[in-house]
C-alpha cells in the first residue's frame, strides 16, 4: 500500500514525520472529543451511527484510522478510491437539529471543515507534545499539507497554516456547547464497553488501550474544551499527558517490526533511504 512517490504527500513530508512517530488511538479520540463540542456534527454522527453499541462505535473508530492510513500512505488512486466511499457514504446521511427542527447534510461544509481542523489540530498538538521535532515552519507544512486530505473528502477551504487553524477554532467558541450527544461521547471515551464478543474479536492491544488512550485524549485538549466538560484539569493533569505522550512516542518507535502496521514499517524505510541519498548528495 505504500507509495514511494505518487501518493498525496511520500518520504519527505512532514505528514509522514507525524504519523510514523505517535500513536493514533489518542489524536482520533481527541479528534472525536473535539468534534463532539459542535451540536450539528455530533447530532448528526450519533443519528447516523450506533454509537450505543460498543462493538459498533469501535470499528467505526478503527474504520477512520484505517482511512487515514490510506491517505497518508497509500498511493493517489488507494486514497481516491477510499474517500470516494467515505464521500458516498456521507451524501447519504441526514441530521435533524432538534433546536431548530431543520434538517442538514452531514456532508455540509461547515460539517466537513469542523471535523477536519478538530482531526488535523490533534495530530499536530499530539505530535508535539510528544517531542517530535517540528519547527514552526513544519508546523505549517503539516497543515498545508492536510489541506489535500481535506480535498478528498469534499472541503473546499480548509486552514493553510498553523495560525489559521487556531484562528479557526477560537472563532468556531461561540458555536459550541456541550449536548447530551456529547457527554456521551465523553463517557464512551473515557470508559468504554465492551461485550465478551468483542473482548474476544478485537486486538488486546486496542480494547486495552482504549480507556487510557481516553483519558489522555481528554487531558491534552484544550482548557476551555476540558472546562466546556466540566473537568478543567489542572498543571498535575498536563505534566502527566506530557510525560505519557513522551513515553508513547519512544516505544512506538522501539516496537518490534512484528508488531508495527506493514504501512509505518515500510514507510519509515523510504523515509531513512531519503535521508541516506540526501546526505550522499551532501556528502559529494
Amino acid at each position: 500500500m505504500v507509495s514511494a512517490g505518487g501518493g498525496l504527500f511520500g518520504p519527505r513530508s512532514v505528514t509522514w514525520r507525524i504519523h510514523t512517530e505517535t500513536f493514533g488511538w489518542p489524536a482520533m479520540l481527541r479528534a472525536s472529543l473535539l468534534q463532539a463540542l459542535h451540536p450539528r456534527t455530533i447530532r448528526g454522527i450519533a443519528q447516523n451511527c450506533l454509537l450505543d453499541d460498543p462493538e459498533a462505535a469501535l470499528n467505526r473508530l478503527r474504520g477512520q484510522l484505517d482511512f487515514v492510513a490510506v491517505r497518508t500512505f497509500g498511493t493517489r488512486e488507494q486514497a481516491e478510491r477510499a474517500a470516494r466511499r467515505v464521500r458516498e457514504t456521507h451524501a447519504r446521511l441526514i441530521g435533524l437539529d432538534p433546536d431548530t427542527g431543520t434538517l442538514f447534510r452531514v456532508d455540509d461544509q461547515d460539517n466537513l471543515r469542523w471535523a477536519h481542523c478538530a482531526e488535523t489540530s490533534s495530530r499536530l498538538e499530539l505530535a508535539l507534545r510528544s517531542g517530535v521535532r517540528l519547527s514552526a515552519g513544519d508546523a505549517d507544512a503539516y497543515v498545508a499539507e492536510q489541506r489535500r486530505s481535506a480535498e478528498l473528502v469534499g472541503l473546499r477551504d480548509a486552514p493553510g497554516t498553523r495560525a489559521e487553524l487556531a484562528d479557526y477554532l477560537d472563532g468556531m467558541r461561540p458555536l459550541l456547547s456541550v449536548t447530551d450527544e456529547a457527554r456521551d461521547a465523553l463517557r464512551r471515551s473515557v470508559s468504554p464497553r465492551f461485550s465478551l464478543r468483542l473482548a474476544l474479536l478485537a486486538p488486546p492491544l486496542a480494547v486495552g488501550s482504549l480507556p487510557a488512550a481516553g483519558a489522555l485524549a481528554f487531558a491534552t485538549l484544550p482548557p476551555w474544551a476540558r472546562l466546556m466538560y466540566g473537568c478543567p484539569g489542572g498543571t498535575a493533569a498536563e505534566y502527566a499527558a506530557h510525560t505519557a505522550l513522551k513515553a508513547l512516542r519512544v516505544t512506538a518507535m522501539a516496537m518490534p517490526e512484528r508488531l508495527v502496521a506493514p504501512e509505518i514499517t515500510a514507510a519509515r524505510g523510504l523515509m531513512r533511504k531519503v535521508t541516506d541519498m540526501s546526505g550522499a548528495d551532501v556528502a559529494a
